[in-house]
Formats: C-alpha cells, structure tokens, sequence
C-alpha cells in the first residue's frame, strides 16, 4: 500500500482488479460522483495477500464492491471474495466500454477504468461457474482430449494387441463414429498420459 496516502472513511467503494498471472494490479473508486479514482497498489496472485488487501479496505468503508475481468485466473479470486462477504463482478471483457482510439493498455489503467465504469455502473457482469461445474467442464475436457487421442491413434493405424486386426470399425474420412469407439474401449484401457 502507499504509505502517503490514507483513504477516509466512506460508505461505498468500489474495487477493480486487472488480474494476472502473478500480481493483480488494484484499484479503487470512492463512492459517489465526486469520490476520487486511483490506482492502489499491485497485489500478489495468492489468496493470503488477497485477504489482507480486501479486509484492510473493507475496514475503511460501509459496502465494498469488486470487479474484474473474466479469465482463467479469475474462478478462485471471485470466490474469495464471495466468501469474505463482498459483492463480486465478472465482468467478459467484450462487454466492457472502450473510447476510440484507445490502445495503450496497462495493468494499472486498466484497473483505474474498471473502478470507475463499475462506480458509473456501467459493467454487465457474466455467470460465473462454482466448484462443481468447473470439475464437470475438466471431465468433459479430459474425456475430449482422450477421445481425440485415441481417433488420432487408430486413423495411423495403431491397434492394441488385444483387438484382432481383422476386426473393422466404421470410419468415415478418418473420423471414428462413437459406435466404433464404444467397441474399442471394451478391447483397450485409455490411459491418461
């Protein structure tokens, strides 16, 4: 945190964070009109520092509330927030508010945006997945990326000594019909590697 700098007591702040892969870039806008807009400090990519940032600006404020763009760093960020009791925006980066013209993107100025259109309420926010819906989408990738594996295996010809080589699948331009693979599957364990 900068130490020149203290924030008053308000009633409503709004938080923005540009999320990374390392540090969050944080940024926040004092409630109403005329309440000031600054970047606030770069906060390390893990839930501790994430806490202490949160609670040490909650304490100065009645009502905070969060945004951040939506990403693959950000399910966990949102549900931290969620769980420490403040409001939480994700927001798709598409349907975030550009001027024309305006191509020089920084962490920080990104975040300073984000803080004030979120004050202006001007940010549509996006479903976010929880838990379980985010270990379904994994299986359904792994199985995916499994089933792939095993097309790309058997269009080069690859059999498992276990199938007779007489034995025909129905394929199609060297695309496995689910029938043909159901049949494989009883013959070979797909491993995962």
């Amino acid at each position: 945190m900068h130490a020149g700098r203290t924030m008053g007591r308000h009633g409503e702040v709004f938080v923005a964070f540009d999320v990374a892969k390392k540090k969050h870039a944080v940024a926040i806008a004092e409630g109403g009109r005329s309440g000031e807009v600054r970047f606030l400090d770069d906060v390390e990519n893990s839930p501790g520092p994430i806490e202490r940032t949160i609670k040490r600006l909650a304490d100065r404020c009645e009502r905070l509330h969060a945004c951040f763009e939506a990403g693959p760093t950000g399910s966990g960020l949102y549900r931290q927030i969620q769980v420490l009791g403040h409001d939480c925006l994700v927001v798709a980066p598409a349907l975030i508010p550009k001027r024309s013209g305006e191509r020089v993107k920084t962490n920080r100025r990104d975040a300073v945006t984000l803080a004030r259109l979120h004050r202006a309420g001007e940010l549509t926010g996006v479903w976010t997945p929880n838990v379980a819906h985010e270990a379904v989408r994994d299986l359904v990738r792994a199985r995916e990326t499994e089933r792939r594996r095993l097309i790309r295996l058997l269009s080069a010809g690859w059999l498992p000594p276990s199938v007779p080589s007489s034995r025909g699948f129905p394929w199609s331009r060297g695309r496995a019909s689910t029938s043909g693979l159901a049949k494989m599957s009883t013959h070979c364990k797909v491993s995962s590697s």
